[in-house]
C-alpha cells in the first residue's frame, strides 16, 4: 500500500478500512445508545439505493433505445455510428448502479447452507462476511477511481466510432474542477464532435462502487447495532 497517499495526517487505507471497522466495534458495543442517530442516515441511504435502481433501470430503457435506433437507421439505409459503442456504456452503467439496490434488495447470490446450522453462526458468521465483502468492494470502487483519473491525465480516448459534443465533456469537468478554474474549462466547450473520453463511461463505475461500498458497511452497522440482517432475499415465484 506505498501508493495509498496520506489525507489529514494519515495513509488513506486507514480511512478506508480501519475507520469503518472501528466504528462497526463502536456499532456492536453501543449500538442502542446510537441507534437513534442512525436511523435518518439510515432511511437516506435506502433513498439513495433507490435512486441507484432508478438510475440502472433508466440506462436500461436507453440500451433498448439504441438498439432499436441503431435497426431503425439500417433500415432506412441512414448512417448512425456510434450506437454499439453507447450502448455498451449504458449496460456498464446498469450493472454498477444496480449492485447496491440489487444488495439492499436480495437480489445478490448468497449462499447460507452454514448459516442456518445454529443462531450463533447465523448472526457472526454473517458479520464477517459482509464485512470481507464490504472490505474488498471499498478497494474495488478506490481503484476504479484511480483509473478514471489516470484515463483522465492520460486523455485516453474511445477507439470505437462513437463521438460527443465537446461542450458535453467541458460541462463534466466543471464538476472536478474549482470554481475559480470554471471558465478556463468551459471556454473549451464547443459543439465539435470528438471521441469520447474514456473517463466520462467509467464515472458509472466510480458511482456504482462506491455505492456497493457503502451499502456493504451500512448493512454491517446495521446488523452489529439491531442483530437483524437487512437483507432480505425477495420471494420469487
Amino acid at each position: 500500500m506505498r501508493d495509498w497517499s496520506p489525507v489529514l495526517g494519515m495513509p488513506l487505507w486507514v480511512w478506508l478500512f480501519v475507520m469503518p471497522t472501528l466504528f462497526g466495534v463502536v456499532c456492536l458495543f453501543y449500538g442502542n445508545q446510537i441507534e437513534g442517530f442512525l436511523r435518518p442516515i439510515w432511511r437516506f441511504l435506502d433513498k439513495v439505493y433507490v435512486a441507484g435502481g432508478v438510475l440502472a433501470a433508466c440506462f436500461m430503457v436507453t440500451i433498448l433505445g439504441l438498439i432499436v435506433a441503431g435497426m431503425i437507421a439500417r433500415w432506412i439505409s441512414v448512417p448512425l455510428p456510434g450506437t454499439t459503442e453507447f450502448a455498451g456504456y449504458a449496460m456498464a452503467a446498469t450493472s454498477f448502479f444496480a449492485m447496491a439496490h440489487a444488495l439492499t434488495r436480495g437480489a445478490h447470490i448468497r449462499v447460507s447452507i452454514i448459516l442456518n446450522m445454529n443462531r450463533f453462526l447465523n448472526r457472526w458468521l454473517d458479520a464477517f462476511a459482509v464485512l470481507g465483502a464490504a472490505i474488498i468492494a471499498t478497494y474495488f470502487a478506490r481503484y476504479a477511481i484511480k483509473t478514471t483519473v489516470f484515463s483522465e491525465m492520460l486523455n485516453d480516448r474511445t477507439q470505437g466510432q462513437d463521438q460527443i459534443p465537446a461542450w458535453v465533456d467541458a460541462g463534466l469537468r466543471l464538476i472536478g474542477s474549482s470554481p475559480s478554474d470554471w471558465g478556463t474549462v468551459w471556454s473549451k466547450a464547443s459543439s465539435e464532435l470528438i471521441y469520447t473520453p474514456v473517463w466520462i463511461p467509467q464515472l458509472a463505475m466510480c458511482i456504482g462502487t462506491v455505492l456497493l461500498a457503502v451499502a456493504l458497511w451500512d448493512t454491517l452497522y446495521r446488523m452489529l447495532v439491531t442483530g437483524v440482517n437487512p437483507i432480505v432475499s425477495e420471494a420469487v415465484e
